[in-house]
């Protein structure tokens, strides 16, 4: 008998989501599945150590006849998968799971990842909100009086949950005296209590797999698929999975990893924000040649990002399964109607492209942002749920075209140090205080964001960048600035605000992951031992 043991506080109605049974569940999981995840993480660290040797990624030897097998297809989606045109993601707190159902897209990316900070109450609290949603009752009562409920007037949006990354334990959660893979938790605890009930509403449990480095680590989530279809009787091949293409040895095996998941595959999604932050990652030692410039200088049209959306939409259609693209994060504001002008025709100019290089569909962060990427995409679509039939056939990218980082325009300047160091101090500020998706200068934030600012300037710092200004970045220049940067947000805050906020512990942790001499490979994994 494994034991499992409930580390965490009492968190409201968190009894209806650990009971017995579905703890039991948890334990096999973690029995079954928790040693190759750590075998898994130590590969990451072997590859990684390769590359640093050689400066060198390319596509698998070892896996050519997967690529070259024109036969296999993944699975077909279910009716609620067939047109994906519009996601919105958010975090799966009471108010956001409300809006995002009622909010017009067709699907709501639940995250239990990057926009959520994993609070105990989060964790159990995101579940609980999950099983509500699920069922229809779900509602929400604003301090202020205000209602939200569930609308009767249109269909709401299909539900897919993103749990954690495979690098991320559950501390409150401890099989045999060890935290629980977080991935497996929160995987586990949705589908244990709504699988069944989401195939009997003509659903399914469909999940978003985040920050995935090869196809052995997709074989995994098929194992734990296969496994818990089979031990809760639900019907095999029940699960759809949707991965982000989200680091950069994943960019290399695309093919791979939905032919592991052939069974259970939906599609692929192309999540910019984390790419970016795993080239940096990646390549970090490389030299100069991998160094880029300030992060709202790199758009989709420079070379490197082109070439991985055009190989992500040639690899799904290829073999039958959706290219989503990627997130447009500006919130609108009601009170700036010149900002909302600008930024809404960059928005519509990013979905143009992506619906004109055959995505199926793209993401959202903001519901008034929904009828402008279906406006897109509707206009692009016609009365097709996809573009499945759009093969790309012209496509053919090379590793060296995949890693053509040197060729991304623009420059680093001083405003762009600034705004790394401002965003991440927010954003640091907000996810140790309980929320992991933040509205930062319009835009939401959420976790990728601080990796790409606290990386770029590790890299920067380690390559001797000179600014546009002249200086070169140091971390006495960035100390510098953090305190500039801090004294502005305060002033915007007010004092009681900013001192009630965890501002100081940000800054001790944004130093330590972009100062250190030592590159950390995620900052939340520091950052969650500062949390409860």
């Amino acid at each position: 008998m494994v034991d499992i043991t409930v580390a965490g506080g009492q968190v409201e109605r968190g009894e209806e989501i650990l009971t017995d049974e579905a703890l039991a569940f948890l334990a096999e999981l973690q029995q079954r599945f928790g040693a190759r995840r750590d075998e898994l993480l130590a590969a990451r660290r072997e590859r990684r150590a390769e590359v640093a040797r050689t400066g060198r990624l390319d596509f698998l030897p070892q896996t050519r006849e997967v690529r070259d097998d024109p036969s296999w297809r993944v699975a077909p989606a279910p009716a609620d998968l067939t047109d994906r045109r519009v996601e919105i993601t958010g975090p799966t707190e009471r108010k956001m799971t409300v809006n995002a159902l009622n909010s017009g897209a067709n699907v709501w990316l639940a995250d239990l990842e990057d926009a959520n900070t994993p609070h105990w109450a989060n964790v159990v609290g995101g579940q609980v909100n999950l099983a509500d949603a699920v069922r229809r009752k779900v509602s929400f009562s604003a301090p202020g009086g205000k209602s939200y409920s569930l609308r009767d007037d249109a269909t709401l949006a299909t539900i897919v949950v993103r749990p954690r990354g495979w690098h991320l334990d559950e501390r409150h959660l401890l099989v045999d005296g060890r935290p629980m893979v977080g991935a497996l938790a929160d995987f586990g605890l949705h589908f244990f209590h709504n699988a069944a009930e989401l195939l009997a509403r003509g659903s399914g449990p469909y999940f978003y797999l985040p920050k995935m480095e090869s196809h052995l680590e997709a074989r995994l989530w098929n194992d734990v698929f296969t496994f818990a279809e089979e031990r809760l009787g639900i019907p095999a091949g029940s699960v759809r999975a949707t991965v982000l293409i989200e680091t950069i040895p994943a960019a290399f095996e695309m093919e791979e990893i939905l032919y592991e998941l052939r069974e259970h595959a939906s599609g692929l999604n192309a999540g910019r924000w984390d790419y970016l932050f795993s080239l940096i990652k990646y390549f970090r030692d490389a030299g100069r040649d991998f160094v880029l410039p300030d992060r709202n200088a790199v758009t989709m049209t420079a070379p490197c990002m082109r070439a991985y959306t055009e190989l992500l939409v040639h690899t799904c259609h290829k073999r039958g399964a959706f290219a989503m693209g990627g997130m447009a994060a500006f919130i609108p504001s009601r009170r700036n109607p010149e900002v909302n002008e600008t930024a809404l025709a960059k928005v519509r100019a990013d979905k143009e492209r992506e619906a004109g290089d055959g995505f199926d569909g793209s993401w959202v962060a903001h519901p008034d942002l929904v009828p402008v990427c279906k406006e897109v995409f509707d206009a692009a679509l016609g009365d097709r749920p996809n573009q499945l039939e759009r093969l790309r056939e012209e496509v053919d990218v090379t590793a060296a075209q995949l890693l053509d980082v040197r060729s991304t325009p623009g420059e680093v300047t001083e405003e762009g140090l600034r705004n790394n160091i401002s965003v991440a101090l927010q954003y640091l500020a907000s996810w140790l205080g309980g929320n992991g998706a933040v509205a930062i200068f319009n835009l939401m934030e959420d976790a990728a964001t601080a990796e790409i600012s606290r990386s770029q300037i590790w890299q920067w710092i380690a390559n001797g960048v000179r600014l546009d200004t002249g200086e070169v970045v140091t971390a006495d220049l960035v100390h510098r600035i953090e305190d500039e940067e801090l004294a502005r947000i305060r002033e915007a805050l007010g004092a009681e605000a900013f001192d009630a906020a965890p501002f100081q512990a940000a800054r001790e942790l944004f130093e330590t992951v972009a100062l250190a001499e030592h590159y950390a490979d995620f900052l939340t994994v520091p950052a969650y031992e500062r949390i409860d």
